[in-house]
């Protein structure tokens, strides 16, 4: 389904049902990026997996999302059914061959597919915050915590590197906000609340490592063709904001890591953006210019990306105006609402004197659509109402076995299925914290050591210090008293050192009075006895 650089779309018919020309889109300008539009049951998955098929045998790779399940089935070989045989007779599709594609699958959760995983990090602070629906105070808070990380070297791998960050903020707010800005501990404490939803939703999955490196979702075969992956997004869609950050994530990703390249002959990969309406809802301002800048200048890489939404008014004017390529399936225009979403997607078509596009949407039947690509030196080709061709690979799921034996087979095996997590944030912060209070204890145990030893110092020296029981210096056992009751005649009121004389005098005539004394007292006892 390829000529001469175009991929066949499909053909399409004149009003009165006569069949007109194929309809292609041409490879040079498949990088100016796409829009396929519809309402549910119309017809834009098919239309999404027959562009994959073409995309793949042209050497293409592809990258897109799986909503409902139904994508999957483009890794298996097609199945002959009597509507797919019809369709391809009525177009002039001949021969129509069935085929299987090399597809890669991946999963956030790991159950569908390989484990698609991302730091902290790289996903950085501004698709965090809107992850997480956070306030602008909070997002500058979040801002200040991955400056804070930068400048001392603490890699944010994981939900619980970010959470032991937050909590090492919050007890050094006062000497932070000197240095980075205001930053309370209510804002902190409400991040935190908002990574425990996210934990509970299921984020834990997709932070971490090993990362997803963009070059596992750029391969080709060595037959040529382009690698098709297919991200399982039917649990995924449980958390739509999720699905949409992490898609805008990865398209970021695109858009920093790959060189320029001008406009190639045919795009470095496309990437599918189902359900895009996700990206945008309540999406502040500051999110949508990303978007924008991402869109417009990703081109220049060498990437087209295809946005897949039921309503062209969910994406925004000047999103819309980048896409160049558009496929228009079915809308309806019961509502006000609907009606201007008609006459919007009417309105950016080149118009057709044949017919008129705002009724032509409404009576689109399933697997039809308008179509209008760019062509030479890029100028958008004339509407046509066109029958999309059937696919090659199967329409439908395929079954878990199969699922299973081409994740078995893939390129990437093993190479994202086993946790990793070295040395982060949340163990330097851990060591540090452990660290200091080994300190503090060593600093405590110091300073009881040293009055310790200033307290035996004081009990040796001071007199009279000490246990009722000390030996005496010869041995013996004598009670010691407590210095305030026994009190030097030195520090008596009026002591005055002796001389050596003095003291000899004193100690002579203080015998002498002793001997008298005896003499005396035992010439008054003998008298006593002997009146007796």
């Amino acid at each position: 389904m390829l000529q001469d650089g175009k991929l066949y779309i499909g053909t399409s018919r004149n009003p009165d049902d006569s069949i007109n020309k194929g309809e292609y889109l041409d490879l040079r300008y498949a990088n100016r990026h796409g829009l396929i539009t519809g309402a549910t049951g119309t017809g834009k998955t098919v239309t999404l997996q027959i562009l994959a098929e073409s995309f793949s045998n042209a050497g293409v790779p592809v990258f897109c999302a799986d909503v409902k399940g139904d994508l999957s089935g483009i890794a298996a070989m097609g199945e002959s059914k009597d509507f797919l045989e019809k369709r391809a007779q009525t177009i002039g599709l001949d021969p129509y061959e069935y085929q299987e594609f090399p597809v890669i699958f991946w999963d956030l959760f790991g159950e569908k597919g390989h484990r698609v995983r991302t730091t902290i990090s790289e996903m950085g602070p501004l698709l965090l915050a809107r992850l997480m629906d956070m306030s602008e105070a909070q997002e500058g808070v979040l801002n200040i915590a991955f400056k804070l990380a930068d400048d001392n070297g603490l890699p944010l791998l994981d939900l619980k590197d970010l959470r032991s960050l937050l909590s090492y903020m919050a007890g050094e707010t006062s000497e932070l906000s000197s240095m980075y800005g205001n930053i309370t501990k209510q804002s902190l404490a409400s991040i935190q609340r908002g990574l425990l939803v996210l934990e509970q939703q299921g984020a834990e999955h997709f932070f971490g490592e090993p990362a997803l490196q963009i070059s596992d979702i750029m391969r080709t075969t060595n037959d040529g063709r382009g690698a098709i992956s297919v991200l399982a997004a039917d649990k995924l869609m449980m958390n739509p904001r999720l699905y949409a950050t992490f898609l805008l994530w990865l398209l970021s990703e695109l858009f920093e890591e790959l060189p320029e390249v001008g406009d190639p002959d045919k795009p470095r990969l496309v990437f599918f953006f189902d359900e895009a309406h996700l990206l945008f809802d309540e999406a502040p301002k500051i999110l949508v210019d990303r978007v924008e800048q991402v869109v417009r200048l990703i081109r220049s890489k060498g990437v087209g990306v295809f946005f897949v939404t039921q309503n062209p008014l969910d994406v925004p004017e000047t999103v819309l105006s980048q896409l160049g390529n558009r496929i228009q399936h079915a809308l309806r225009a019961y509502t006000p609402r609907e009606q201007k979403a008609v006459k919007v997607a009417a309105e950016t078509f080149r118009p057709n004197p044949a017919f008129d596009c705002f009724e032509a949407i409404t009576q689109l039947g399933v697997g039809e659509a308008l179509v209008s690509t760019l062509g030479k030196k890029g100028v958008p080709s004339m509407v046509e109402r066109t029958l999309i061709r059937p696919p090659a690979s199967r329409l439908g799921p395929i079954t878990e076995a199969e699922r299973a034996k081409v994740v078995a087979v893939s390129p990437v095996a093993g190479q994202y299925d086993k946790d990793l997590d070295r040395d982060s944030a949340y163990e330097m912060l851990k060591r540090r914290a452990e660290d200091a209070a080994k300190a503090e204890e060593d600093e405590r145990r110091r300073e009881e050591d040293e009055e310790k030893k200033q307290t035996e110092s004081r009990r040796w020296t001071l007199p009279g210090y000490g246990d009722d029981d000390d030996d005496d210096d010869d041995g013996g056992r004598r009670r010691r008293t407590s210095p305030k009751k026994r009190r030097s005649s030195r520090s008596r009121p009026g002591y005055r050192r002796q001389t050596v004389t003095e003291t000899v005098i004193k100690s002579v005539a203080r015998s002498a009075a002793t001997s008298f004394g005896r003499a005396l007292v035992r010439g008054i006892l003998g008298s006593l006895k002997k009146g007796f």
